[in-house]
């Protein structure tokens, strides 16, 4: 019997259902408010502990790119185990974190992410292997710049994107899907903290700016089966965080002991080195966020 069976967090046959058909699912309730805050909390106190320290990387490359490896509290609540309830719901009893990213949008500033499609990027092709688990810490509204969703997008195909390098977009490449998004074709994912959305990773999303007075904190966990392999680079990781690995597709990563450790921060080398061949594959121009430099 798979482990989320009697949670109060698993999906039901219909949410499931609904994800597949929408190729998206919110809200869904993981933490409390009191939790939620305390995460909230203790990433905060990180950043202002490590923001001027003699890290390799600036602090942002960590929190932007598989902070799973080098920060403690995003292990934590990746697998967390209500977390992975709902992720079974999706992917089955077998789960690994590929990836863990903190989105930070500043009160008032113009920072937005461009609608795209995130299997354009990752090396896997068009699996459905995957989703993404985007936990608010802070309120997503409209008014904070929440994510939009374009309902049923998961049914095509990889689309062609567009590199614009913006100062104002997010990703690391400014990456858009090229095909014109009406406003009313997007679903605002409107979140409260401690609640979560899912998404997969053919879905066209974005989000806009962040016009509130309180920043817009989000963690998006990307989460795979066994059955996802990486087509580009040579390696790719993963952190087994329920069941089994049988495929071996992965290599197998541990959740860091301490905010970047020494061992950590070699492994997180390591990762950045590997992934980077398909993370930046085809870009026209440098991504530092990806780059090996």
């Amino acid at each position: 019997m798979p482990q989320s069976a009697n949670s109060p967090h698993a999906l039901t046959v219909n949410q499931s259902e609904k994800y597949w058909e929408d190729g998206f699912l919110f809200p869904l309730t993981v933490f409390s408010p009191d939790e939620i805050a305390e995460i909230r909390a203790k990433f905060e106190q990180l950043e202002t502990d490590w923001l001027s320290a003699d890290l390799p990387l600036p602090l942002n490359t960590y929190k932007r790119v598989n902070a799973h490896l080098v920060i403690p509290l995003a292990a934590r609540v990746a697998q967390d185990p209500r977390v992975l309830d709902v992720v079974e719901g999706v992917l089955g009893p077998d789960i690994m974190v590929w990836s863990a990213e903190f989105f930070v949008k500043e009160a008032h500033t113009e920072h937005t992410v461009g609608m795209h499609q995130d299997l354009t990027y990752w090396g896997m092709g068009e699996t459905p292997d995957q989703v993404t688990a985007w936990i608010a810490l802070s309120p997503a509204t409209v008014e904070s710049g929440c994510m939009d969703f374009v309902q049923g997008s998961h049914k095509n195909p990889i689309l062609p994107h567009n590199d614009t390098y913006s100062d104002t977009n997010l990703l690391s490449r400014g990456q858009e899907v090229a095909v014109d998004v009406a406003d009313e074709d997007k679903t605002h994912i409107e979140l409260a903290p401690g609640q979560m959305s899912l998404h997969h990773g053919l879905t066209i999303h974005g989000s806009g700016p962040n016009r509130s007075g309180d920043r817009r904190i989000g963690l998006a966990i990307r989460y795979l089966n066994p059955n996802a392999r990486q087509l580009v680079a040579d390696r790719d990781y993963a952190m087994l965080v329920r069941g089994q690995d049988e495929r071996s597709n992965f290599v197998h990563v541990a959740p860091p002991s301490a905010a970047f450790s020494e061992q950590s921060l070699a492994l997180y080398e390591q990762v950045r080195r590997d992934q980077s061949k398909a993370l930046a594959d085809g870009a026209k121009s440098d991504v530092p966020l990806y780059g090996t430099s």
